[in-house]
């Protein structure tokens, strides 16, 4: 029987059961494991301070378009370029003002004919919220109108959809480097109307009825207004849009997009 007076075995028995080094080897070998972990450390704290610093290499969009067809090919077009992400899609003013506050995107490409309010109010509502947001209007009109007032909302950009893909993706990396963007015959036909005296709210209303089919009596009951002022309205408008009569007025309104079908 063992007596319990001798000395205890180490742990693990064998001459190899401590295989600490001892002494100066030790303190070194823990001196450079301790500046290891320390390079790690520091390698791992600059890699997160760089990853933070840096700029995600994709240009974040979102697609304001109600049209189906268009915006699954605006879709692929933005799927096949490798610094474009398309993040999310809305139809209609309200969803588009929903997805910015939710994805704060680089680029917004608005259609300008919307369902309810059009693209143009929805660029107002969005940089009333967002003052920075650059936003590209995407539309088949190439009205003077339209263009300015879009312009004058805040939009950085102007995409005719006729325009070739290789134009678009340029437009697109132009506007998120800062710059403004208005096609060349889009440009021209402002160029036309430059110093013109707008149409006053009245003198819209007036066309819009006109553009509906009433006679200026019709109209002035509308507005509640005499027929003398209704003519007088008229006379300002032809002369404004350099019309020959009021149906002509009508044709030069729809054209520059004062008015809409």
């Amino acid at each position: 029987m063992m007596s319990d007076d001798g000395p205890k075995p180490r742990r693990g028995g064998g001459r190899h059961a401590d295989w600490r080094p001892r002494g100066p080897r030790r303190s070194g070998l823990l001196r450079n494991t301790s500046n290891l972990v320390d390079h790690i450390e520091a390698y791992n704290d600059a890699t997160v301070v760089v990853a933070l610093a840096t700029p995600s290499k994709h240009i974040r969009i979102l697609s304001v378009e109600d049209h189906p067809v268009f915006r699954e090919g605006l879709a692929a077009i933005l799927a096949s370029q490798p610094d474009m992400a398309l993040v999310a899609q809305a139809s209609n003013a309200v969803e588009a003002m929903a997805e910015f506050r939710r994805h704060r995107p680089d680029i917004t490409l608005m259609d300008l004919q919307l369902p309810g309010a059009n693209g143009t109010d929805a660029v107002i509502a969005i940089r009333g919220e967002f003052p920075q947001a650059r936003i590209v209007m995407l539309t088949t009109s190439d009205g003077d109108a339209e263009i300015q007032r879009a312009m004058r909302a805040g939009a950085s950009g102007y995409i005719l959809k006729s325009m070739p893909k290789s134009e678009m993706l340029r437009v697109i990396r132009a506007v998120h480097g800062g710059g403004r963007h208005v096609p060349p015959e889009v440009a021209a036909r402002l160029a036309e109307h430059l110093g013109e005296e707008d149409l006053t709210t009245r003198e819209l209303e007036v066309l819009r009825l006109i553009r509906d089919g009433y006679r200026n009596k019709q109209i002035a009951d509308q507005l509640c207004i005499a027929e003398t002022t209704v003519n007088f309205h008229i006379k300002n408008l032809v002369d404004k849009l350099g019309a020959n009569d009021r149906t002509h007025a009508v044709t030069i309104a729809l054209r520059r997009g004062l008015l809409q079908i």
